[in-house]
């Protein structure tokens, strides 16, 4: 068998490459090192489509005309590095849906903020009457969208991973909310590696596309200063540095971009903490930028609602409020979720250190945190960290437990947050998983709460 295309992976990724493959008239062939899930195995048999799973065939593989590799697999594996070693590209799913698509893009990276960002954009861009897909690292799969039905716009939240895998893709309209240190064990833990991967977004484009940034994000804006040509660039911040046209002055945000000038006030920005503030303001500059009307935005930010495990509110027991930030994996991410909170905060961290340097959140953690609960088999870092910033770190090991401590440890008026810093694999499936069950743990502890409450006064 000498296919020419061969799949890495067989998940929604992997799955949605083999079918447009397919729909193209291309042999194709998927391998995947673990199990194939049964809906993605019963998609691969219904077109037709050869796999395996369990292991990988090399020379099959390696006979490819091209490699589509799932971006959850590191370049360094075995079956990557002989394939590049023989010559054989190897490109990730965005880069070959990008080929078969007539529509434009938008595309948004960061280490932090770019679902949130990318959910909105989309809903944006609907609200404005756009024939819009959602692809990346949310939705359905680009090349699944693009073999069944291709649309005239996509909004593409793009991973660093993605992102390495890219070579002719060209952003529209590129976002890049901020750059901080995360993935570092990816990236032979040097920063700069990371960062050069988030500056693929800019690669291909040209003074025909427009980049919006984070002006004040102080990473971005160093590199930034470094590009000789590419797109036309739009800063974005908070504080007006007499060198952007989009702020936040008398409590709005005002985009004077367009050659249209308009304002939302901030109050009406349904997202908690001022880096979602400036997360909206690139949403609607992207959407503006393609040509939406500022009425229709509006209306649009008045009806949005973020995905959960982000800053998510989950239930409040005793004046004790619970908050599911599940999705904050870096450190950065939780340093934002302690700018939308007051004190005091029961913080819920840990699981597999990313390479962490903690020492970034210590003014906020001063300020801010009652007590620490490590949920994670190894917490040994976070513990020797914060020893002498808090006077009270505990270890748990399940979720249940974590929310009884919490509520032990808490007054009314006290946050709960849940804001890892750190992957999730060592306790839970994902992130998804971890907020989940968090969620649900303070549900069943508040109806337990309830029906003790109930016993008593009867």
């Amino acid at each position: 068998m000498t296919p020419e295309i061969v799949i890495l992976g067989a998940g929604e990724s992997g799955t949605g490459a083999a079918l447009l493959a397919k729909a193209k008239g291309l042999s194709v062939f998927v391998s995947d090192h673990g199990s194939i899930a049964g809906s993605y195995k019963a998609e691969l048999e219904a077109a037709g489509i050869p796999y395996e799973e369990n292991g990988h065939t090399g020379n099959i593989i390696l006979a490819a005309g091209e490699i589509i590799k799932s971006p959850g697999i590191p370049p360094t594996v075995q079956v990557v590095q002989a394939a590049l070693k023989k010559g054989i590209p190897v490109i990730d799913e965005l880069e070959f849906a990008f080929r078969y698509s007539k529509a434009r893009f938008i595309a948004i990276t960061g280490s932090n903020g770019k679902t949130t960002t990318t959910l909105l954009t989309h809903h944006l861009m609907k609200k404005c009457g756009f024939r819009t897909g959602l692809a990346g690292n949310v939705g359905k799969s680009l090349a699944r969208q693009v073999a069944s039905e291709d649309f005239d716009w996509y909004v593409l939240e793009v991973s660093s991973f993605q992102l390495d895998g890219m070579v002719d893709f060209r952003a529209d309209i590129g976002i890049l909310t901020n750059i901080t240190p995360d993935h570092l064990d990816r990236y032979e833990y040097r920063f700069e590696n990371y960062i050069e991967s988030k500056f693929r977004i800019a690669q291909n484009m040209s003074a025909g596309q427009k980049l919006i940034y984070h002006v004040f994000d102080p990473v971005v804006s160093e590199k930034i200063r470094h590009l000789r040509q590419g797109p036309e660039l739009i800063p974005v911040g908070l504080q007006l540095d007499g060198n952007q046209d989009i702020f936040m002055a008398k409590g709005s945000l005002v985009f004077n971009h367009t050659g249209t000038s308009f304002s939302i006030p901030a109050h009406s920005i349904p997202l908690k903490g001022e880096h979602n503030l400036v997360n909206a303001m690139m949403a609607v500059a992207a959407v503006s930028l393609a040509g939406g009307s500022p009425e229709k935005i509006k209306e649009g930010i008045r009806d949005f609602v973020n995905a959960p495990h982000r800053c998510e509110p989950v239930g409040t027991i005793e004046g004790v409020h619970f908050i599911n930030d599940s999705k904050a994996t870096n450190v950065d991410s939780v340093k934002y979720a302690f700018s939308a909170f007051q004190a005091p905060i029961v913080w819920i961290a840990g699981g597999i250190d990313k390479g962490n340097e903690y020492s970034e959140l210590d003014a906020a953690v001063k300020e801010k945190v009652s007590a620490l609960i490590c949920l994670g088999k190894d917490n040994e870092k976070l513990k020797k960290h914060f020893k002498g910033l808090i006077s009270k770190i505990l270890e748990s090991s399940s979720v249940s437990e974590t929310i009884e401590m919490a509520m032990r440890l808490s007054k009314p008026g006290t946050t709960v947050l849940l804001s890892p810093a750190c992957a999730s694999f060592d306790l839970f499936k994902n992130y998804e998983d971890r907020g989940n069950q968090f969620r649900l743990a303070v549900q069943e502890f508040k109806n337990q709460f309830s029906s003790i409450q109930s016993s008593s006064e009867s």
